[in-house]
C-alpha cells in the first residue's frame, strides 16, 4: 500500500512537472484526498507556494464549497483570490467563501440577463500608505472581509466597558469610492473611536454608501451628529449622521399560514439562538391564520445577525418551505414632544364584522370622537382632545371587541413622505433580488401567476396572500396621508 501511494505521489509530481508547475507542496495530496478536482487542487497548491495562503488556514466549509463548485468557476474564484489584497484579511477561509458567494451572484445575474455595469469597472482601492500611517499612529487593527472593512474594536489597552446603546452613529451618503483612510480622521475629531465598520459591496468593490462608527462614550456620538451631519465631505456630497439604533428584528416570508405564534417561536428557536419574541399578523378573514410572514425579535444585534446568516443560506427549509429572510426596516421614532400632542389612536387586530359605527360606539365612552377610519383589520380613531384618547387607550387595550382582543396605541404621526418612499423602493429592490436569486421559492416564483411582475405593477395591488414588505399595500381604498406612519409600521416593521 505504501509503495502504491509513493508511486501515485511520484506520478502527481511528474504530471505537475510536465505542465511546468514544478514540485507540489506536501499539502497537494491532502487536497486530492479531500475530493477536490486535480485542476482545482493544483491551482490551490500554486497559491500555497506564493505564501498568501496556508493549508492550515482553510477550514472544511471553504474546502467543501470548492469541491461543490464547477471546475471552471473554482479556478476563476481562486484566480480572483490570488489577485486580492489580503494584507488586512484575518480569516482567509471566510474571505475565500465570500469570493465564491460573489462569483455565484455575478454568474446568476449574467444568466438572468442583468447588465454587468459597475461590477466590471476596476475600482481604485484605498490609499494603503495613509492606512499604514493611521494604524501605526493609533495601534488599531484593520480587518477586511468581502462584506466590510472593520477598523479597531476595541482600542489598544482598553480597560473600560463595551460601549452601550447611544454610542454608535450611522454614517450615510458616503461617496462610493471613499475608504476609511478619509473617514477615520474626520470622526477622530469627535471623540475616541471604538470601531468603524465600512460596509462593502463585493459585487463592485466599492463601499455601499454607509458605515457605522462606535465611540467609547455617548458624548462623542452626540458630537459626531452635531459636527458632521450634513458635512460636505466632497463637493456636492454631504454626509448624513444620526445615532444608530441596533436592529434586533428579522422579516421572514413564505411561512405556512396555518402556523401560530407559539409554533413559530418553537421552530425558529430550535434553529437560532437569542430569539425571544415572534410578531405575526392574523388574516382579516380568518384569525386562526397568519398572513404568510412574521417578524423575529432577538435579544441582541449579534444574535439577529447570526440568525439572518444561518436562515438566509437557502439550505434551511422551515416546515418544508423555502423562506425569505431579511432585516426588518427600522422605523424612525417620533420624539416625546411630538407624541405628547397625538390625539389619534391606532387600533389593530379587528375582525371583519367590526364596523366603523361599532368602533365609534365603543370609544365614545371615553370622550368625543371626531371620526373613525377602518382599513382591513386596523383602524384610526380621532378624538377631540388628547386626554380622552389616552383614557380610551388605557381602557380598551387588550379588551375583546367582536371576536378578538384588540390592541390600542397612540398613532405615530406620518414621517417624511419622500423618506418613506425611499424605504419602500429599497425594500422592493432587495426582495426582488432575493427572489431572483432563489428561483425555486414556492408561492413567489414557481406557482405565482404574478412571478413576472414587479411589486409595483397594478396587477399586484389586489393580491391578498403573503405581502412583501415594501410592496404597495393592496388596499381597496386609498390610504389617507395621516394614517401612513402607523400603517407603514404595521406592514414594514411589525409593531
Amino acid at each position: 500500500m505504501a509503495e502504491g501511494n509513493g508511486e501515485l505521489l511520484d506520478d502527481i509530481n511528474q504530471k505537475a512537472d510536465d505542465r511546468g508547475d514544478g514540485e507540489r507542496t506536501e499539502d497537494y495530496p491532502k487536497l486530492l484526498e479531500y475530493g477536490l478536482d486535480k485542476k482545482v487542487a493544483g491551482k490551490l497548491d500554486e497559491i500555497y507556494k506564493t505564501g498568501k495562503l496556508a493549508h492550515a488556514e482553510l477550514d472544511e466549509r471553504a474546502l467543501d464549497a470548492l469541491k461543490e463548485f464547477p471546475v471552471d468557476g473554482a479556478l476563476n474564484v481562486l484566480s480572483q483570490f490570488l489577485e486580492s489584497n489580503l494584507e488586512h484579511v484575518s480569516n482567509k477561509s471566510a474571505y475565500l467563501c465570500g469570493v465564491m458567494k460573489t462569483y455565484r451572484q455575478k454568474s446568476r445575474a449574467s444568466q438572468q440577463g442583468v447588465p454587468a455595469t459597475a461590477s466590471t469597472i476596476q475600482v481604485k482601492g484605498p490609499d494603503e500608505e495613509k492606512i499604514k500611517k493611521i494604524l501605526e499612529r493609533t495601534g488599531y487593527t484593520l480587518d477586511v472581509t468581502t462584506g466590510q472593512r472593520k477598523y479597531g474594536g476595541p482600542p489598544p489597552n482598553w480597560e473600560g466597558n463595551v460601549p452601550g446603546n447611544g454610542c454608535e452613529v450611522f454614517c450615510g451618503k458616503i461617496p462610493k469610492d471613499m475608504f476609511e483612510d478619509e473617514l477615520i480622521p474626520l470622526f477622530e475629531n469627535c471623540g475616541t473611536i471604538w470601531d468603524l465598520r465600512l460596509m462593502m459591496d463585493p459585487m463592485t468593490g466599492t463601499n455601499r454608501g454607509y458605515a457605522f462608527v462606535t465611540f467609547t462614550n455617548r458624548e462623542a456620538a452626540v458630537n459626531a451628529v452635531r459636527q458632521l451631519d450634513n458635512h460636505e465631505i466632497k463637493p456636492g456630497k454631504c454626509l448624513k449622521i444620526n445615532i444608530s439604533v441596533p436592529n434586533l428584528r428579522l422579516f421572514v416570508g413564505n411561512i405556512p399560514k396555518s402556523k401560530g405564534k407559539d409554533e413559530i417561536l418553537e421552530e425558529f428557536g430550535k434553529l437560532t439562538a437569542g430569539l425571544y419574541e415572534v410578531i405575526i399578523y392574523s388574516s382579516p378573514d380568518d384569525k386562526k391564520k397568519n398572513r404568510g410572514f412574521c417578524f423575529l425579535e432577538y435579544d441582541s444585534h449579534k444574535a439577529a445577525s447570526l440568525a439572518k446568516r444561518r436562515l438566509g443560506t437557502g439550505r434551511i427549509k422551515v416546515w418544508g418551505c423555502d423562506i425569505i429572510v431579511d432585516w426588518a426596516d427600522p422605523q424612525e421614532e417620533p420624539d416625546e414632544q411630538t407624541m405628547s400632542k397625538v390625539k389619534v389612536l391606532y387600533v389593530r387586530n379587528l375582525t371583519q364584522d367590526v364596523t366603523e359605527d361599532k368602533l365609534k360606539e365603543q370609544f365614545e365612552q371615553y370622550g368625543k370622537v371626531e371620526r373613525v377610519k377602518k382599513i382591513k383589520d386596523y383602524a384610526f380613531i380621532h378624538f377631540e382632545d388628547r386626554d380622552s384618547a389616552v383614557e380610551a387607550m388605557r381602557g380598551l387595550n387588550g379588551k375583546e371587541v367582536g371576536a378578538s382582543n384588540i390592541e390600542v396605541s397612540l398613532a405615530k404621526p406620518p414621517s417624511d413622505k419622500k423618506k418613506k418612499e425611499e424605504i419602500l423602493r429599497a425594500r422592493e429592490r432587495r426582495m426582488m433580488q432575493m427572489m431572483q436569486a432563489r428561483p425555486g421559492i414556492v408561492g413567489f416564483e414557481t406557482l405565482s401567476p404574478y412571478r413576472n411582475l414587479s411589486p409595483t405593477h397594478p396587477s399586484m395591488m389586489s393580491i391578498t396572500p403573503v405581502r412583501l414588505p415594501g410592496a404597495r399595500m393592496p388596499l381597496r381604498t386609498p390610504m389617507p396621508r395621516e394614517y401612513a406612519g402607523s400603517a407603514l409600521k404595521t406592514f414594514m416593521e411589525g409593531n
